[in-house]
């Protein structure tokens, strides 16, 4: 290949959504601004987006591709790239799929916060193999996935990207991610799953201030210990590729950083597929290197194999061509982006003559997938609602779920008791008209013989006078309007719209917005029916006030479009919560942040908040009686066996999450205070006991497992022991 074909390989510069339009017959056909990136290279590396729709690429039903489209839309992208070549080398379609796949009739799963409070990875991968069956039958070769961020700072926009604030459950839930959507580790990836780039490497949760992507001020120890865990899960299970972020990591940008991408990545973990830059921060390094040219100089040669929509990295035939330093690190980039094309087919025996895919076939492929997917979905929007408080009334009568029998009337209020797109999170298409309901619409079509009234603001709190039962919907919304504006990577730019989170909406406070604690209190002095909190939120919000006036609470988190229906089966007893916190929720927005395991407690520390924590990660209440009644520790060299007892002492079946959380002293640094050491899942009948057995590694149940002093305080359900390591 010559220089230019192979810096064409590893550039990504397009948006996809502009690369076709529609033609005289309906069909579809090249657009000149993807022909002039084609005929540049003789070919294309990758294309981001074809299929992307959603308020910043200005694609929705009226003139997006629909999912019957796609197969005919991808073929003439792959036919326009293999004629323009000597080589006949197809391009990788790259695709957003956060949680779930950005595109018109895309299936979304719930955002991984939500995803992270059900705390079943074997059910974020049943959700991820139909999200990578869709892709795969649409033409898409790589999926985009938001996994690797922990949530170190509430303030930050983009937690509700993150599997929460604790690494072992990231780490979990990602090896879900990626055996799910691509398949289990060192298979070829075939007609089933897409090739899957973790984003964002790394420590991108720890910005400064929860400012995106500022920099991430900590040692390697809390790299190693906080957020390298979801990385080496991916790695682990196979994934294909990273995605390096914007932030820098003690000066060093993680674009431009070698100790990470080459260093730790390649060398220490063997790691042979991609590395893509997030989108313009190989640009963003100009900032730092002085011009474009070596901008793309340091990010080439400290590991980054594709840019995504980058200036620079087009440049880079003339640095090879008097570096050879350059040339080298573009041989080998180069090889990387072919292998992973030769996986998917795309490297072709007879140029200019690719494959042209089946619609029929890819339609019927597409449909099931979509079933499955919607079936997981559904399912995951059920297991990620939390319970956070539950009330009883002077009969000993918990206040939920509410007795349907009981309502002739039911109020639901606030600012998203009426509203689909709040449910949904950022990184969203719009949906179909009618395919999901609001939580207050559920509550409708759930009580057919009751009135269910709905009221938005304060103003509207006489619609809860003579109602049984107040059902208010607070917390926030990752919304974007066609009518915001936007930064030139997609974030939201600015102040317009009605986004309280999603990228680019960083809060400095976390208080309930809008004025959303005056509406509880002012619901709570209208009426002396019990009111239901359901807070549906993509970030820890202060829901101190929440507490106060209400008699239940149940956190939502952004539960996707079957998340309306699943609040109200909780709310009505149809089904019954299961999830858990995946952060720590703060008592006052001036506290944050506060982390269950941070090194040191920040109790008692503020004069005027002396207890900075609402609720800790990991709480969650149930309807039913279940508790851990036993714990059994037996220490033997180079391992501890753990059995956990569970009773049941309520009248129906009941599947636990069993945390076991863990405080390890005796090592040579500062303990945190409380670490998850491991976690499972216990299926208990009725007024029966269950048990569990791990067998957990000396080196993870204690700090030091060498040291004299070692002791590890364990805590599963309020149960304790204290063990030590056998030595000998």
């Amino acid at each position: 290949m010559t220089i230019e074909e192979k810096v064409g390989q590893v550039n990504q510069r397009l948006y996809g959504w502009r690369a076709v339009e529609r033609d005289w017959r309906g069909g579809f056909r090249l657009t000149d601004y993807a022909r002039e990136e084609i005929d540049r290279w003789g070919g294309l590396g990758a294309l981001y987006g074809l299929f992307r729709a959603d308020a910043w690429s200005g694609r929705s039903w009226a003139n997006g591709i629909r999912p019957e489209e796609r197969a005919e839309a991808a073929a003439v992208v792959q036919e326009a790239v293999a004629a323009a070549g000597r080589h006949g080398i197809g391009a990788l379609l790259v695709e957003e799929a956060p949680h779930g796949h950005q595109a018109l009739g895309g299936t979304l799963l719930p955002v991984n916060l939500a995803v992270a409070a059900t705390w079943r990875p074997e059910s974020l991968a049943d959700a991820a193999r139909g999200v990578g069956a869709e892709l795969a039958a649409s033409g898409v070769h790589i999926a985009l996935v938001s996994a690797l961020d922990v949530l170190r700072d509430p303030r930050w926009g983009r937690g509700e990207e993150c599997y929460g604030e604790d690494p072992l459950l990231a780490a979990e839930l990602t090896r879900a991610v990626v055996e799910g959507m691509q398949g289990p580790a060192r298979s070829r990836v075939g007609d089933g799953g897409v090739a899957i780039v973790l984003k964002h490497l790394a420590a991108q949760g720890e910005a400064v201030g929860g400012r995106n992507g500022q920099s991430a001020h900590l040692g390697p120890h809390d790299l190693a210990e906080l957020h390298l865990p979801p990385v080496e899960a991916g790695l682990r299970a196979g994934a294909l590729g990273f995605m390096a972020a914007y932030n820098d990591i003690d000066g060093v940008p993680c674009c431009a950083n070698h100790d990470l991408l080459t260093t730790y990545l390649r060398g220490r973990h063997g790691f042979d597929g991609i590395v893509m830059a997030d989108g313009l921060a190989v640009d963003r390094l100009a900032g730092m290197t002085g011009d474009l040219p070596s901008a793309a100089r340091a990010a080439l040669l400290a590991g980054v194999d594709i840019s995504l929509w980058d200036e620079s990295f087009a440049g880079l035939a003339t640095l090879a061509a008097a570096d050879e330093q350059v040339a080298t690190a573009l041989d080998t980039a180069c090889r990387r982006v072919l292998t992973l094309k030769d996986r998917f087919g795309l490297l072709l025996a007879e140029p200019g003559r690719p494959v042209r895919p089946d619609p029929a076939r890819s339609i019927a492929r597409l449909t099931a997938a979509q079933e499955a997917t919607r079936a997981a979905s559904r399912r995951l929007a059920a297991e990620s609602l939390v319970l956070l408080k539950n009330d009883k009334d002077r009969a000993d009568t918990a206040t939920l779920p509410f007795d349907a029998a009981r309502l002739r009337r039911v109020a639901v209020v606030g600012p998203y008791a009426d509203d689909v797109p709040a449910l949904l999170g950022d990184y969203v298409p719009p949906l179909p008209a009618g395919s999901s309901r609001s939580v207050a619409e559920a509550l409708r079509a759930a009580l057919p013989g009751t009135e269910v009234t709905v009221g938005e603001s304060v103003d509207d709190v006489g619609t809860v006078a003579g109602a049984d039962a107040v059902v208010v919907v607070v917390g926030g919304t990752s919304h974007r309007s066609y009518d915001d504006a936007f930064a030139d990577n997609g974030a939201i730019a600015g102040r317009a719209g009605e986004a309280t989170g999603g990228e680019g909406v960083d809060l400095a406070d976390v208080s309930l917005p809008t004025g959303q604690d005056h509406l509880v209190r002012a619901v709570r002095e209208a009426t002396t029916a019990p009111v239901a909190a359901v807070v549906v939120s993509g970030r820890p919000h202060v829901l101190t006030g929440v507490f106060e006036h209400c008699e239940a609470v149940l956190w939502a988190g952004y539960p996707g479009p079957y998340g309306g229906e699943a609040v109200a089966d909780a709310l009505l007893g149809a089904a019954a919560p299961t999830g858990r916190l995946p952060m720590t929720l703060p008592r006052y927005p001036a506290a944050v942040p506060v982390r269950y395991n941070d090194r040191q407690s920040a109790a008692d520390f503020y004069r005027d908040a002396p207890e900075p924590v609402l609720l800790p990660f990991g709480f969650g209440l149930g309807y039913h009686d279940v508790a851990v009644v036993d714990l059994d520790a037996t220490v033997r060299p180079g391992a501890v066996d753990l059995t956990v007892t569970v009773a049941n002492r309520s009248r129906h079946p009941s599947s636990s999450v069993i945390p076991v959380f863990a405080h390890r002293t005796g090592g040579t640094r500062t303990p945190r205070i409380r670490e998850l050491l491991t976690f499972g899942w216990l299926d208990v009948e009725p007024g029966a006991t269950a048990e569990t057995t791990w067998t957990i590694p000396a080196a993870r149940a204690f700090a030091d497992p060498g040291a004299p002093a070692a002791v590890t305080e364990l805590d599963v359900g309020g149960v304790t022991r204290t063990i030590r390591p056998a030595h000998g």
